[in-house]
């Protein structure tokens, strides 16, 4: 079962680089992040005609997550339990092929002591509460996206001069290793140790040609899932086609049972 998770930045400005590296790569499940659009604006068509079963979970212009699988689709979710008043469009869970799979946009938080950066930290908690709730479960479970936060130094450029800002702040790691400490596996941190490798480059100031790029976008495993966990990797050479994302997907193959 080969899944991924990708930021495409908005789904229709993207659709033939998702539709070429999903014909080339055919993973069986893909988390999507930023897909911007209002669910009945979504281009349906094209992905079913790969095969695929769709659950959307959109808004207008910003945010918008989704999942797609080439099985078919149960319990859907896309409400993170803890503040009710949150209508953004940052989560949806679902299960398939007895997985239970959830895609999450993480705030970005814009800039640390905002009081969007003070929101980034609650959904991180609220994600952990739930989070905590589902591994009582004891199944299969893989939260995947984009959390903006490169959890280590060598999951970014320069850790020096990164040190403290978003993405790369100390408040943010650690509420990332709490969900973490619920017993989850970061997939491609547990099969490519000590590997410097980003899933992230702005669009702005030449970095993908200077490589600063960072590793933010993470799938994490339950015990259940990471014992079947085969392999796992970044695909980097996405970023370097006509008109891409600023983010590359990031994928795992779990063995099936």
């Amino acid at each position: 079962m080969k899944i991924a998770t990708w930021n495409v930045n908005s789904i229709r400005a993207r659709m033939p680089n998702a539709l070429a590296w999903l014909r080339d790569f055919k993973p069986d499940v893909v988390l999507l992040q930023e897909t911007k659009t209002v669910n009945e604006k979504f281009p349906t068509l094209e992905f079913e005609d790969l095969g695929y079963n769709l659950a959307l979970h959109g808004q207008k212009s910003y945010n918008g997550v989704a999942i797609f699988s080439k099985w078919p689709i149960e319990d859907l979710i896309t409400v993170l339990p803890g503040e009710s008043e949150d209508d953004q469009a940052r989560y949806i869970e679902v299960v398939t092929n007895g997985v239970r799979l959830i895609s999450v946009y993480v705030p970005n938080g814009s800039s640390v002591g905002s009081d969007k950066f003070e929101y980034k930290l609650r959904w991180f908690e609220r994600l952990r509460a739930h989070a905590a709730e589902l591994m009582q479960y004891e199944e299969a479970l893989v939260i995947g996206g984009d959390y903006n936060v490169a959890p280590q130094p060598g999951d970014v450029y320069d850790p020096i001069e990164l040190a403290g800002t978003v993405c790369f702040h100390p408040e943010e790691q650690i509420r990332f290793r709490s969900i973490l400490n619920l017993g989850l596996t970061d997939a491609y941190q547990i099969l490519n140790p000590g590997l410097h490798a980003y899933s992230w480059w702005d669009h702005r100031g030449g970095s993908w040609h200077k490589d600063q790029g960072m590793r933010i976008d993470h799938l994490l495993l339950s015990p259940q899932a990471a014992d079947r966990l085969a392999a796992s990797g970044i695909e980097r050479a996405v970023r370097g086609t006509e008109k891409a994302s600023d983010h590359v997907p990031v994928w795992c193959e779990l063995a099936e049972v």
